[in-house]
């Protein structure tokens, strides 16, 4: 039981590691390439992210080496909870709304729920194409 906790926690806490260098960079990326004015750099992690876990979601019904739990716990426990930022969404949507910028926060909200759902679906929807076109 120690040993497969062990296993475990450096699983998560690798993908983590990663996933929180890919958060930094993918999001600073973004916002100095269009600006601050409007938190892009987290809706396009926020949205990659839910593209990830639906294609994830999918590979780990049947495909190796996605169907092994110890890879659902590096990428998306680990990699993706530590790389998509709903935390940091919720903080920049707040600091809109309370700096009177109401028309921004709603924005972010309706633009954040529709753009990952979306991109879960598609994600999804991708991943099921593949996984059907290629022989296990």
């Amino acid at each position: 039981m120690t040993e497969h906790l062990g296993l475990t926690i450096a699983l998560v806490a690798a993908g983590s590691a990663v996933g929180g260098m890919a958060r930094f960079f993918v999001s600073g990326a973004v916002a100095r390439a269009v600006g601050e004015i409007f938190p892009w750099g987290t809706m396009v992690v926020n949205v990659t992210g839910a593209f990830a876990i639906g294609v994830l979601a999918v590979l780990a019904r049947s495909q190796a080496p996605f169907a092994n739990p110890d890879v659902w716990l590096l990428a998306v426990t680990g990699f993706l909870g530590s790389y998509t930022t709903v935390s940091s969404f919720s903080l920049l949507t707040l600091a809109l709304a309370r700096t009177g910028d109401t028309r921004r926060a709603v924005a972010n909200v309706v633009l954040s729920l529709g753009l990952c759902l979306s991109a879960v679906a598609i994600g999804m929807l991708l991943a099921s194409t593949f996984t059907a076109a290629v022989p296990s």
